[in-house]
């Protein structure tokens, strides 16, 4: 890993850091592997204007969607489906971090 690529930070909307250290909650509670860093960060987010690393983001939506597997017997559909949409929002957020700046016509 470059020493550029692991301080990319993205800034997202306070709703869905909300909504992410809600569901990080509740990975943390169920002992998943790798949800405390997340948490604690989307937990702080709001002290940084709500800017991430990409890593975190990233890791944070692959617990959400590791708490999605593990609960989906137990949960509500409508619970289940908020886990993952708030994971894909998080993974769409960083993947949009790889996407060239200008795409315009050659």
């Amino acid at each position: 890993m470059t020493s550029s690529s692991f301080h990319r930070t993205i800034i997202l909307p306070a709703s869905l850091c909300d909504q992410a250290a809600h569901h990080l909650e509740q990975a943390v509670e169920r002992a998943i592997d790798g949800a405390a860093a997340p948490w604690r960060a989307f937990r702080q987010a709001e002290s940084s204007d709500y800017a991430l690393s990409v890593a975190i983001v990233e890791q944070a939506a692959i617990t959400l969607l590791v708490l999605a597997a593990e609960s989906a017997q137990s949960v509500r559909p409508s619970a289940l489906r908020a886990v993952i949409s708030v994971a894909l929002s998080l993974r769409d957020a960083a993947d949009a971090t790889r996407q060239p700046a200008f795409t315009g016509f050659w």
